[in-house]
């Protein structure tokens, strides 16, 4: 599963005019760091807030072309100044895709980047050869959830106080995620789970998730 490319990803995801991927370098750290940091003031907690650590980027990130690392940070750039920042984690054992994080400045949320990262992270995947596409959605607005139910991805269910968000001022709380996944593969390639192995609470639930999934042929 090798990374795209900054002119590979943007092929594969083409942006507005006017706007542009960057290759992330160390030059860029504290610049990026400061811009999520006034973008999203609620980072400073919870998973995310590992975006807010250069320690993070130095010993996860790919940096200055490097395709040993397992997370990417994209920038966007708008006229040369950064506009927003994409990150996904690929997990090379399971041909698996994370989609960890979009952020957005303000003044270019008007230009419907989210959607076309999501809607772009298929053709990504399929770059890459992975399999399986997932990705957490904030409950406390409705747009990532808007974003990847409009790209295909499917909302398999709820993770309870997986995360943390300040809530108010000084508050911290633990918070619900919704989890959303997409199938890259044939239905054919994947082994359905026989309903006598699953308990009535599992099967019922299943059934509500997959009732639109087509047996695989025999």
């Amino acid at each position: 599963m090798k990374w795209p490319t900054v002119r590979e990803l943007s092929a594969l995801v083409p942006l507005p005019e006017g706007y542009r991927f960057a290759e992330l370098n160390r030059a860029m750290i504290p610049s990026l760091i400061a811009a999520i940091r006034v973008w999203y003031p609620a980072i400073s907690v919870g998973v995310a807030s590992c975006y807010l650590r250069e320690d993070f980027y130095v010993k996860r990130v790919v940096l200055d072309g490097q395709d040993d690392r397992d997370v990417l940070v994209v920038p966007f750039t708008f006229d040369g100044q950064l506009a927003g920042v994409w990150s996904f984690e690929r997990e090379i054992d399971s041909l698996a895709i994370y989609g960890r994080l979009i952020v957005l400045a303000p003044e270019h949320r008007g230009a419907k980047l989210a959607a076309i990262a999501m809607n772009g992270t298929e053709n990504l995947g399929r770059f890459m050869g992975a399999a399986f596409l997932y990705a957490l959605a904030t409950l406390k607005i409705p747009h990532a959830q808007r974003a990847l139910e409009g790209a295909g991805f499917r909302l398999l269910g709820f993770f309870p106080g997986y995360d943390r968000e300040e809530v108010a001022p000084g508050v911290v709380k633990r918070v619900y995620q919704a989890v959303y996944a997409k199938l890259l593969v044939p239905e054919d390639e994947v082994l359905r789970p026989d309903p006598r192995n699953l308990t009535p609470r599992a099967r019922a639930l299943y059934g509500l998730l997959f009732s639109d999934v087509p047996e695989a042929a025999s």
